[in-house]
């Protein structure tokens, strides 16, 4: 099932490949408000879900459902992606679809998503898009609701029962050193300035470090800055951003044993 040719009413034999030039440039041109920018990104992307799809052979598990669950996960790789981070759109996105399509194994083995639920959730996205490259913006549930005739409830269930949150310790990037995770993408709000403070050997310990590890420390935890935002400021990628924070606390965990 997995290697033939028509998967979920795709010609899997005539998909598209974008190069990383027309990636970058088509990102470029969603970013500018661009509504077909989105779509060709999706459609030139297909195949990176075909290859993971492959990894799953074996299961017993449709693959016309592993092809769509996938494309879900291409859809929030593309949505989410950073034009500033020096990677491929293959390197962020695949551990996104792997991840889509473990929790839905991993769900569909527990709870059985009714066909009809499934089927719904597919039809909220295709109108999704569709509203939104018909009015260049994100549909309300209220819009897509009455788009297919049906009630709010229904579309925030279907919805709700084909997905789950993303892990915040999925790796999304490796320069071959230290992985970027999820969460080293999202602003730290609880290591305020007020929280750092009350510790006045944490004072003592930033004395003691570099010019950068200093600057990169107190933007991460006394400003609240995420890792990209760090790096846009200082003019370095994020993976140094990462290894030098790692580095200064660590030295910091050193001087305080």
């Amino acid at each position: 099932m997995i290697n033939k040719v028509e998967i979920a009413n795709t010609n899997t034999s005539k998909l598209k490949v974008l190069t990383n030039k027309e990636n970058k440039e088509l990102f470029l041109q969603m970013k500018a408000g661009d509504p077909t920018a989105r779509e060709k990104l999706i459609e030139g992307n297909l195949r990176l879900v075909l290859s993971v799809i492959q990894r799953f052979g074996g299961r017993g598990e449709n693959a016309d459902d592993l092809f769509q669950i996938g494309c879900v996960g291409l859809i929030k790789a593309i949505d989410n992606f950073d034009v500033s981070l020096d990677i491929q759109l293959s390197t962020y996105g695949v551990p996104m679809i792997i991840g889509e399509i473990r929790r839905y194994l991993r769900d569909n083995n527990m709870i059985r998503v009714s066909r009809s639920v499934r089927d719904l959730a597919y039809k909220v996205l295709q109108s999704k898009e569709k509203l939104t490259k018909e009015h260049g913006k994100e549909p309300t549930v209220d819009e897509i609701a009455k788009d297919l005739d049906v009630d709010r409830e229904e579309v925030v269930m279907s919805l709700d029962a084909i997905q789950d949150p993303v892990s915040l310790q999925e790796p999304v990037y490796n320069d071959g050193g230290d992985s970027i995770y999820i969460l080293d993408q999202i602003k730290d709000k609880k290591n305020t300035d007020e929280m750092w403070t009350e510790n006045l050997t944490i004072s003592e310990a930033m004395k003691k470090l570099s010019d950068k590890e200093k600057m990169i420390i107190d933007k991460r935890f006394f400003l609240g800055r995420t890792q990209i935002e760090v790096a846009d400021e200082i003019g370095i990628s994020q993976a140094q951003v990462s290894r030098i924070e790692k580095g200064a606390l660590e030295h910091i965990r050193r001087l305080y044993k």
